[in-house]
């Protein structure tokens, strides 16, 4: 499919393919270190593969909203600028998958409702992208879910600056998906980057999107 095609899908029909393509079982290797996910940092980087493969493993898993509106919008954060990682990226809804978590959709929900107040009542969980790996060793679950309109945000101010929703069929145009480079710890890194006005979405969440547009628009 053309990537000027892929913006014409409306909400039910994007719902409809998430269904039919993806589904909630757990991928495999999300703790197994001998399995190493196809997807990842590697995919702009291949040598973060080597990288990742001597960290320790963390499991993971975040929430990829879509809001069901007239126009399909991701709703994203910006994480606070004080944290000792990652200050003021923008992300996902997501954190580690804690022992009491019965599954990454479980933990992506409870971090969702953690972070922002996203009311789980709003939430339609459809399935479960590819595992991505990271440079850190982090392993995602992300989890494709439909929101009903007409929730109420409480952010959580310690971990997360600003929520915001960003068109689907921006993200999912393949001419903004756009490959840079910077240092990373004296070596140079590449990754997806999918800049929207002021907003600067790259690293994993970028790479998360452009699975998600592999798997649901190719």
């Amino acid at each position: 499919m053309q990537p000027a095609a892929a913006q014409m899908l409306s909400a039910d029909d994007f719902f409809a393919r998430v269904r039919e393509r993806l589904t909630l079982d757990v991928p495999a290797g999300l703790t197994d270190p001998n399995v190493i996910p196809r997807r990842g940092d590697h995919d702009a980087d291949p040598v973060m593969a080597k990288i990742a493969a001597v960290r320790p493993v963390r499991p993971a898993a975040v929430l990829v909203p879509v809001v069901e509106r007239d126009e399909p919008m991701v709703l994203l954060t910006q994480r606070s600028a004080h944290l000792p990682d990652h200050a003021g990226q923008i992300s996902f809804p997501g954190g580690k998958i804690d022992s009491g978590d019965a599954n990454p959709q479980v933990a992506a929900l409870r971090e969702a409702e953690e972070e922002i107040g996203l009311d789980r009542d709003h939430i339609e969980p459809l399935g479960y992208l590819d595992l991505y790996m990271t440079t850190r060793g982090y392993r995602i679950v992300p989890l494709i879910a439909r929101v009903k309109p007409g929730f109420t945000l409480k952010l959580n101010t310690s971990e997360v600056d600003a929520a915001f929703e960003v068109p689907l069929n921006f993200v999912m145009e393949l001419k903004n998906h756009q490959r840079h480079s910077r240092d990373w710890e004296g070596i140079t890194r590449h990754y997806y980057a999918i800049p929207y006005g002021e907003r600067y979405i790259w690293g994993v969440t970028a790479g998360i999107l452009r699975n998600l547009y592999d798997r649901i628009y190719q």
